[in-house]
């Protein structure tokens, strides 16, 4: 490992130890740290409500500027859900300093990574075939986990927290947890620096929108399966979820769906993983 690598190293974990200090909302035995510093949370198994109601529906429809009232379809119907395993997701999205220690490049915005701040900020600009080559050269990197995104309803379920309304906190208090077009200042902010969820993974709304494994399809929920779904087997678009810094209200929630061809990079999206044993470290 050449010195400057090593820097990147030392760098990214100095962050990693930050964002632990930072976030005190779950014991320690319900977080894991990998050997590069990375912090994921374990998320219970357990059952949710996917997807949208009418009711909610209609809610979703009048926060919209221009009510198009043929929008969200694709979140219905609403149906139970089962993830049947725990599985540790990464506590926030992944960091510009944790992309550069693993993949010795800096995408995104050059103003990003000009910052004070910028090894703590998500990094951005990151198709989905770059995250999913991020999640492969990691794996590589570690001793003990291997790395994935998460599924759609893995996603969704993490975001709720436990909570089937339109949305895990109410409205009011959105501010707190997620940064969206009316309090971001329409620029990416840290991680971890707004509220953890109640499961204690923090960002999951807004900030930047989080590549999950899935093909899109419209009629994905018409399909109704109910355990540990993983879309369908080919499309032309992958799922991204949780909506950004840029986004209005009506996009920062839990279940709104939105997808892109899967080299699509644009500078508000990002992602974050899902870490497994190997089976060597079980």
């Amino acid at each position: 490992m050449n010195k400057l690598h090593l820097n990147y190293l030392y760098a990214f974990k100095l962050v990693a130890i930050s964002l632990l200090l930072i976030s005190n909302s779950l014991n320690a035995e319900n977080t894991v740290s990998n050997n590069l510093g990375m912090i994921f949370v374990k998320i219970p198994a357990g059952y949710f409500q996917m997807g949208i109601t009418e009711d909610e529906r209609q809610v979703v429809i009048d926060e919209m500027e221009k009510p198009d009232f043929d929008a969200f379809l694709d979140e219905q119907p609403q149906h139970k859900v089962n993830i049947s395993n725990a599985f540790l997701l990464g506590k926030t999205e992944v960091t510009q300093s944790q992309w550069l220690t693993v993949m010795e490049n800096k995408p995104g915005p050059v103003k990003n990574w000009q910052q004070e701040n910028w090894q703590a900020l998500p990094v951005v600009s990151i198709s989905w075939y770059m995250a999913k080559r991020f999640a492969e050269e990691l794996s590589k990197m570690d001793t003990k986990y291997n790395y994935r995104l998460p599924t759609e309803a893995e996603w969704e379920y993490a975001a709720r927290a436990g909570n089937n309304q339109l949305r895990p906190v109410p409205i009011e208090q959105l501010n707190d947890y997620a940064w969206h077009f009316q309090n971001s200042g329409d620029i990416p902010h840290p991680v971890a620096s707004l509220k953890a969820n109640a499961f204690g993974v923090h960002d999951m709304l807004g900030n930047v929108w989080e590549w999950v494994v899935d093909w899109y399809a419209a009629d994905t929920y018409i399909k109704n399966i109910t355990t540990d779904p993983v879309g369908p087997e080919k499309g032309l678009s992958r799922v991204r979820r949780g909506g950004s810094y840029h986004c209005p209200l009506f996009q920062t929630r839990p279940n709104y769906r939105s997808a892109n061809r899967p080299d699509t990079n644009y500078p508000v999206i990002g992602f974050r993983v899902v870490a497994s044993l190997k089976q060597s470290a079980n």
